[in-house]
């Protein structure tokens, strides 16, 4: 795993040492922010189930003004630590370790610009993680799913609309807009 671009462009991170972490793969965060790079640079940035914080870091270095990471597994959210560490990055980021969807206080930072929910693809709903994300969003940002190819994702849940689907490979991501529910653009 390796930073694509940016200002750590070239930067190694360190995998997980245990099973049940899927690092998104390098080929598909080209992709992603291939499709996301007129609206990194100044983003607020919240990455779910974060993993290895590759995704987050990524934002990062393509100029994003602040990253939230949150995973509940503790070995996860050292991980996003010792990344950033081994990058030198040492600002512009809060790690959070919790469940996301637990009824918890609201996530410090947002509304986030830009909201990267990468949830364990044993999932069979997807629509919690939109629903959470439909609440964090900024009225004018986007929400990014990346999820099992085997798994529909929603068309529409409130106050999020589907926007575009990608397939690559196992992986898809599904691109979400604020507005009202009910129609695919």
């Amino acid at each position: 795993m390796r930073i694509i671009a940016g200002t750590l462009k070239g930067r190694v991170l360190q995998g997980p040492t245990w099973d049940g972490v899927r690092p998104s793969s390098d080929r598909l965060r080209e992709t992603l922010f291939n499709i996301l790079t007129p609206r990194v640079a100044g983003a607020r940035w919240l990455d779910v189930c974060a993993g290895t914080g590759a995704v987050g870091i990524e934002a990062l270095s393509r100029g994003a003004a602040a990253v939230t990471f949150i995973d509940d597994d503790p070995r996860a959210t050292a991980l996003v630590a010792a990344n950033l560490r081994k990058c030198q990055v040492t600002e512009g980021y809060t790690i959070e370790r919790r469940n996301a969807l637990a009824r918890t206080p609201a996530v410090r930072g947002g509304p986030f610009d830009i909201v990267f929910l990468d949830p364990p693809y044993a999932q069979r709903s997807l629509d919690p993680w939109l629903h959470l994300a439909a609440g964090l969003i900024a009225p004018d940002g986007l929400v990014v799913l990346e999820h099992a190819s085997r798994l529909e994702a929603p068309a529409a849940v409130p106050g999020l609309t589907l926007a575009r689907r990608l397939r690559q490979g196992d992986s898809a991501l599904a691109f979400y807009e604020p507005g009202p529910s009910g129609t695919e653009v």
